[in-house]
């Protein structure tokens, strides 16, 4: 049995590449069609900006990674990714990792915990794993299947690892983007976004992330104030919350009515003055009021900071911050390797036993099979007239031959190749005491 991983992602590929090899949802119902058919029992494939990886089980394969069946499979794997996404072997070659087993089961449990992101310990990778194994099971289901149970059992180890991992490490408890840490800064001075007034100035990508972070955390009132209007309302209708639109002509106004301050624009000059905050401030009764000037050059006079009651952060301040809690994450994510090994231990321990359950499952059908064999031969002499003591003492003789036939061939191989420990093993396995192993 097999289980492997072949991706591309922002550490080997270009974007260009990347692009290229993507999956939208038509391509990988095609994909998980084609694996079906011709090369795993079961497929999950994760598609995002920063990766694409396909993660393919198949028990006949053999898991010796240098055994020829396996590394047919693999080339045969490769062939059809370069001819599905229409690039070169040579192209994709380039670009790739393939990992298989252990060394795969550790890959998806770092990369769904975010050890392996772009940002250190981001957490949307976690669902976008997520809705990649649910496409896979709603996927087979339609097939009248199901994903296979070794596969599905290490995604969902993978998600209690993970959980675990952002349980009890810090790896996802500091703010290390800008406009995360623009929005951290915010509710470490305010208790609550919900009934605060919150002025956002440009209309930018920076601009966009820090306006989704202010509605995921309960933010009601947010206006923008943008050059452009159009690209204001865009921003907004992607967000899809409900915001106010100001031109910079208005954006005094909105200072007057701000408590947070949040602006990343593109000017050469500044747009913020000491004076406007002054005059802001005089119309707020001198509430306390935040400015986070994440612009570069920046949108806030420096000047600002001598008001009172006025709260001034500049990108300098942030990255500052952002330093500080990288380095947290840095440490966190050692703690996170080590849950992670554990896991991924726990896993083949599980493996492991599975695949017993199966050896002793077949075993067990095979000595039914020989009973049920010999006791129809039984009753057939029964009906013939045969004495039954005679047909009895048969049947057990003939059972006991049958059943004992194989273990006995086994022990005779052992003390010919003189295994003494394994056939010591085998013994205790067959309920045999050591002084029942020396009198035979």
């Amino acid at each position: 049995m097999a289980i492997l991983v072949l991706g591309i992602n922002h550490k080997t590929a270009t974007v260009a590449l990347r692009e290229k090899v993507s999956f939208d949802d038509d391509k990988r119902q095609l994909a998980l069609q084609q694996l079906q058919s011709e090369l795993a029992e079961s497929a999950v494939i994760v598609s995002t900006c920063n990766r694409t990886e396909i993660y393919l089980h198949n028990r006949h394969i053999s898991p010796q990674e240098d055994n020829e069946q396996n590394q047919q499979w693999l080339q045969q794997i490769k062939s059809w990714f370069a001819q599905l996404h229409q690039i070169t072997e040579e192209e994709l070659q380039r670009s790739i990792y393939i990992q298989q087993n252990q060394q795969c089961v550790t890959h998806l449990m770092r990369v769904a915990c975010g050890l392996d992101s772009l940002i250190l310990g981001e957490p949307q990778i976690l669902g976008q794993v997520k809705q990649a194994f649910q496409f896979s099971e709603n996927f087979y289901q339609q097939q009248h299947s199901a994903i296979s149970t070794e596969l599905s059992r290490l995604f969902q180890k993978t998600f209690s690892t993970a959980k675990r991992v952002r349980t009890e490490t810090e790896i996802g408890g500091s703010a290390v983007s800008v406009a995360y840490a623009a929005c951290s800064l915010a509710r470490q001075i305010f208790d609550s976004f919900k009934r605060l007034r919150i002025l956002l100035v440009g209309a930018g990508e920076t601009i966009e992330l820090v306006s989704r972070h202010l509605f995921q955390h309960g933010a009601k009132h947010i206006m923008i104030a943008n050059r452009t209007i159009a690209n204001a309302e865009a921003l907004a209708a992607r967000v899809g919350g409900q915001m106010d639109i100001l031109s910079l002509d208005q954006l005094q106004q909105g200072l007057n009515l701000a408590d947070i301050v949040i602006t990343s624009t593109g000017s050469p000059n500044i747009l913020i003055t000491q004076e406007m905050i002054k005059a802001a401030q005089k119309q707020r009764r001198f509430d306390p009021m935040l400015i986070v000037d994440i612009a570069v050059p920046r949108d806030v006079e420096d000047k600002v900071s001598e008001l009172e009651s006025v709260y001034h952060y500049s990108v300098d301040d942030l990255q500052n911050i952002i330093q500080h809690n990288m380095q947290q994450r840095e440490q966190a994510s050692i703690e996170a390797e080590n849950i992670i090994q554990e896991e991924c231990a726990d896993f083949f321990v599980w493996l492991k036993l599975h695949q017993s359950s199966s050896l002793i499952k077949n075993y067990r059908q095979q000595a039914e099979q020989i009973r049920l064999e010999l006791l129809e031969k039984a009753l057939t002499s029964l009906q013939q007239g045969t004495d039954s003591e005679k047909v009895m003492q048969e049947l057990s003789y003939k059972l006991m031959n049958r059943l004992l036939h194989t273990p006995t061939q086994v022990m005779q191989q052992l003390v010919k190749a003189g295994e003494t420990k394994s056939l010591q093993l085998f013994s205790k396995s067959l309920g045999l005491s050591d002084n029942e192993q020396q009198e035979e």
